[in-house]
């Protein structure tokens, strides 16, 4: 069994100024199931004539020969020839409408359809997820889940929205698409590299054989991708325990020139040690550059709106070792002390970030809601520190580590392996369609915008609440506060103030850590009860900063 792929170019195409996750996975998508599909003939539903020439150059490109057929809305009930519509989104219920009116006499059974996540911290996105329930989707359907923590997710807004459903209409049976989990997959042999080629791309970034070049690939933004303190103050650490000369190379786009401003900023206060080199993520050449050049691969990534992160696979086909947070998809690709290292993250308890909900609810910044999120979420400076120092002070390690992940990207995410777990789960559904076994699945404030520290509480690895122990990062208190204070006046910490921990509170802090260890609930206890929930999620804050530490 095969699909028809919906076909829009903004999700199958690299080009434009604005190259995001969804973009690349598309792109790499598209080619891999051109390239590794069993189908002969090949089929998109487009909505504008001019969308059909990404789809019929592509299979032009990767199965030349091959029958490309488009499909318009007009003709939909074609699709019952192929067998499923794969939507590149989790926007489904349209479809399901669709299907509904086109789907002739068989009706609902007429195709299956499929969707994806990408992120899903989005307003659109949760809306789309939360829509499945009142849409009139099948146990033929599925929405494909691209890790297990983004599965969670996706339930836990199903759960509140058929919660809700049942408080407010009676429901008491809802019929849900499948769920399964299938990673992203990439072309490996993009990730291969001769001698000279390494060469040239590490003169180009300006590194000997001496320097250790650490590279971060995506988008460079602290509030919507990845915050890079944790990686300065970690790349700093190493070069200082090890004396070896670090070149960071930073390959992705600015948002703009206040935020790039921010990057710098922080870079030089944490991490003055190594040397910056900004390249274009957008520049196919460039990013080819900075994959040759690397040494080790470093995301650190604490953003809710991740949910599988392509690029730590890429530097495992590229052969290199990485150094990832435990988060969300990351968790799933990278085996800790294998392929590289996994650091610990932290997240404040679930019902401590209504008004960041609320934010999300009312619309006022998208970007200010996932960026409060991660401001609140640390990655641990220590042990990402101890894991660079490792691989910095090992280049054995780091060959082994690298080798073990071309091995791991080869066998378990290039797209040879992946499109055929695509093709079985269209031979599954088309088993369940012809059977038209029906079968309810149960499991809400407004569902579909959820306390983010709820609804995203399977990507960290631990949380904070008020019986964790911890400890000042730096034993002296009055250095830890000139700290506090030098983090406080980053562009990219200061403009989270809002929910932060004020200056004052930092201190109280700090003094009450200064004779030892003590538990989250404890250095809180100042604070007017009402106070201390907001102050104890802030610990989250000062945990990223590196003022304080977990454990005791």
């Amino acid at each position: 069994m095969t699909a028809c792929l919906y076909i829009h170019p903004d999700a199958y195409t690299t080009s434009g100024p604005r190259l995001m996750g969804r973009n690349v996975a598309g792109a790499s998508f598209l080619r891999g199931f051109l390239a590794h599909s069993r189908a002969d003939a090949f089929f998109a539903l487009i909505d504008r004539p001019e969308h059909a020439t990404v789809f019929e150059e592509a299979v032009a490109a990767e199965r030349p020969g091959a029958a490309a057929t488009v499909l318009r809305k007009r003709t939909l009930g074609r699709l019952a020839e192929v067998g499923a519509l794969h939507v590149p989104s989790p926007a489904l219920a349209d479809d399901a409408f669709r299907r509904a009116m086109a789907g002739g006499v068989a009706g609902h059974a007429a195709w299956s359809l499929t969707g994806i996540t990408h992120t899903t911290a989005s307003a659109p996105a949760m809306d789309a997820i939360a829509a499945l329930l009142v849409a009139p989707l099948q146990p033929w359907d599925a929405l494909i889940c691209t890790s297990e923590a983004v599965k969670d997710n996706v339930t836990r807004i199903l759960g509140r929205q058929s919660e809700h459903l049942a408080e407010r209409l009676g429901a008491t049976r809802f019929v849900l698409p499948r769920l399964p989990v299938i990673p992203l997959g990439i072309h490996c042999a993009d990730f291969v590299f001769s001698d000279p080629e390494r060469a040239a791309a590490r003169a180009a970034v300006g590194a000997d054989g001496e320097t250790v070049v650490v590279l971060f690939l995506g988008r460079l933004s602290f509030h919507a991708k990845a915050h890079p303190l944790a990686m300065y103050q970690a790349v700093a650490g190493a070069s200082r325990a090890t004396g070896r000369r670090a070149v960071v190379v930073e390959c992705g786009w600015h948002p703009n020139d206040a935020i790039a401003h921010d990057f710098a900023e922080a870079a030089a206060f944490a991490c003055p040690e190594a040397r910056v080199v900004t390249l274009d993520g957008r520049d196919a050449a460039l990013r080819r550059t900075a994959w040759a050049a690397a040494d080790l691969f470093c995301s650190l990534s604490d953003n809710i709106q991740e949910t599988f992160g392509i690029a730590p696979i890429e530097a495992m086909a590229a052969g290199l070792p990485v150094v990832v947070s435990d988060w969300d998809g990351y968790r799933e690709t990278v085996r800790d002390g294998v392929e590289g290292f996994r650091i610990p993250t932290l997240m404040p308890r679930p019902g401590l970030a209504g008004d960041l909900a609320a934010l999300h609810a009312l619309g006022e910044n998208y970007d200010l809601y996932c960026g409060y999120a991660s401001s609140l979420t640390a990655v641990e400076v220590g042990p990402a520190t101890l894991a660079m120092t490792r691989l910095f002070r090992s280049p054995d390690l780091r060959r082994r580590m690298g080798d073990a992940g071309r091995r791991r990207a080869r066998e378990a995410f290039d797209w040879s392996a992946i499109i055929p777990r695509y093709e079985a789960l269209w031979d599954e559904l088309a088993e369940a369609r012809r059977a038209g076994a029906y079968g309810p699945r149960p499991k809400p404030v407004w569902p579909a915008r959820p306390d983010p520290f709820e609804a995203f509480q399977a990507y960290p690895t631990r949380q904070l609440a008020r019986e964790t122990m911890l400890a000042l990062a730096i034993p002296d208190a009055p250095a830890a506060r000139a700290h506090a204070e030098a983090c406080r006046a980053l562009g990219m910490v200061h403009y989270a103030e809002a929910v932060l921990p004020t200056a004052e509170e930092t201190a109280r802090i700090i003094s009450a850590l200064a004779d030892g260890p003590r538990a989250a609930g404890e250095l809180i206890a100042f604070a007017p009860r009402p106070r201390q929930p907001f102050l104890l999620r802030g610990l989250g804050a000062l945990i990223k900063q590196n003022v304080l530490a977990v454990g005791g």
